[in-house]
């Protein structure tokens, strides 16, 4: 049994942060459209969007080592590192305009103040870690990042990891006051239960897409699958966004359109150790990243964070990586086997003639002991004790892969990949880090894609919720001081609430 629905003007896929973001910013600036969002499971961000199943770090390159690069001459590239964090500014500028329109409430219960640390050892990487601070410190948005290799400062600064070491062990940090835990699953929950009350938008859950149709006169008809009624169903829209975390890869290749062609993915699985004793999560209080180990990748940098989910503290350790061939939690063992097409065999099996390191780095992981995580653990935290850890499986992660000048045949690719159909018809997220942290700058990028005859009109409403858009903070140092006292005021980030967070 099979019903066709009325035709709409934007179909949303997936009930993540990412199709959350558009479908808010939409209602802003086209509130007369009609917006239909499909979801396979019974409520929206369940997958990579919960707060278990992500780092929950709002990402701006305070502690993120892998955002900075060092060139031969021994220079610090922060290219990377300063185009995330204007994005991170991007989304506070339009969570802030949320908040004071009342559109969602109560900021605390997704955003808190967090101080962000970088902590590396040897003294290369104090080196490394001083000269990445020199860098940085010259661009307004790093204001107050400090650095210290005094074992006595380090102390203050994070005491549960420097008890119990040597004091003339090689060991820096950097802090800066400045940063974040966004627990993602929270905002998009708050962003959905505002959109389910706006006039013209039709949530469904329980209802999977299968399939792609482009009709006669442009439209892009959805097949969809009905899970409660068991029924299909046949929905029409102008425009399409995929936006279905590590389950966008196969539907992008059902809409045929060239731009999903030599596009392959590998999913990789996350855990993390959670402290289970109260007391240790106690005596932490901030996000610490280090460095990746020689020959690991991107994705493996550890990081020992304090969280905050569901109005309580926690303390997480990781990430170690696993292997699945599912591409989201709730997805299929055949996930990635059925992502391998003509269009996309040689560039996967290239991709696998070159990451023989990654496939070694991987079995590595999947063979962890828990006494060897603990190991890990504790060049963090060097008086872990095993009992009081315990494994938290994360969300799936479909790393992109695909043919790129720089690296050939068959690359890589660490970060957020957005794909669009040549007459921005339909557009595609992939990928993973720092996604969630950039969802609306890269909104208001598929808009300008997508969207080129409305963008222009919708250019005072989008200066009204990010006041900074379409300039760069860092050349105006006096608008970001602005913005950031009001960004941070409004979501409850100004020293005096961190203080009172600590205590």
């Amino acid at each position: 049994m099979s019903s066709v629905q009325t035709k709409s003007d934007v179909i949303l896929i997936g009930a993540g942060i990412m199709s959350a973001t558009m479908g808010s910013l939409l209602k802003e600036l086209a509130p007369e459209w009609k917006i239909k969002v499909f979801e396979k499971l019974n409520s929206a961000g369940k997958e990579s969007s919960n707060e278990w199943n992500n780092a929950g770090t709002g990402h701006a390159a305070l502690c993120e080592l892998n955002y900075t690069t060092e060139k031969p001459d021994g220079t610090i590239d922060c290219t990377k590192a300063i185009n995330v964090n204007e994005q991170f500014q991007v989304s506070k500028q339009y969570w802030s305009y949320l908040v004071e329109q009342k559109r969602i409430s109560n900021a605390g219960d997704f955003i808190m103040p967090i101080p962000h640390m970088s902590m590396v050892q040897g003294e290369k990487n104090v080196d490394f870690l001083k000269k990445r601070l020199e860098a940085l410190s010259t661009n307004p948005l790093f204001q107050g990042m400090a650095f210290s290799d005094d074992p006595d400062v380090l102390r203050q600064w994070m005491p549960l990891m420097m008890e119990g070491r040597d004091r003339n062990e090689a060991i820096a940090a950097s802090k800066i006051d400045g940063g974040t835990d966004v627990n993602f699953g929270a905002l998009t929950r708050m962003l959905f239960n505002h959109l389910t009350g706006q006039k013209g938008v039709q949530i469904n859950y329980r209802h999977s897409v299968e399939d792609f149709t482009r009709t006669k006169d442009g439209l892009w008809e959805v097949k969809v699958r009905n899970e409660e009624r068991n029924t299909i169903e046949y929905h029409q829209a102008k425009f399409v966004f995929i936006g279905g975390g590590g389950g966008s890869l196969p539907l992008l290749q059902k809409t045929g359109i060239k731009e999903s062609k030599n596009i392959g993915g590998f999913p990789v699985s996350g855990l993390f150790l959670s402290c289970k004793n109260k007391e240790v999560v106690e005596r932490h209080h901030a996000k610490v990243y280090g460095k990746a180990k020689v020959g690991a990748p991107p994705m493996s940098v550890p990081h020992l964070d304090t969280r905050y989910m569901n109005g309580e503290k926690a303390l997480l350790f990781g990430p170690f990586a696993g292997f699945s061939p599912k591409f989201l939690k709730a997805g299929s063992n055949l996930d990635l086997m059925g992502s391998v097409k003509p269009s996309n065999v040689f560039t996967m099996l290239a991709a696998g003639a070159k990451e023989i390191p990654l496939t070694k780095y991987l079995i590595s992981q999947v063979m962890l002991s828990h006494e060897k995580r603990m190991n890990d653990l504790r060049e963090f935290v060097p008086t872990a004790k095993s009992e009081d850890w315990e494994v938290v499986v994360a969300g799936q992660r479909v790393q992109v892969i695909k043919d790129t000048e720089m690296g050939g045949k068959g690359t890589l690719q660490f970060g957020t990949e957005v794909v669009t159909a040549e007459d921005g018809s339909i557009a595609a997220l992939l990928g993973a880090s720092p996604g969630a942290s950039t969802a609306v700058q890269v909104m208001i990028e598929i808009f300008k894609r997508c969207f080129p005859e409305q963008i222009a009109d919708w250019e005072p409403k989008l200066k009204e919720m990010v006041p900074s858009y379409g300039l760069m903070l860092s050349d105006h140092p006096e608008l970001f001081d602005e913005i950031k006292e009001k960004t941070d005021r409004v979501l409850g980030l100004t020293v005096a609430e961190q203080n009172q967070a600590v205590q």
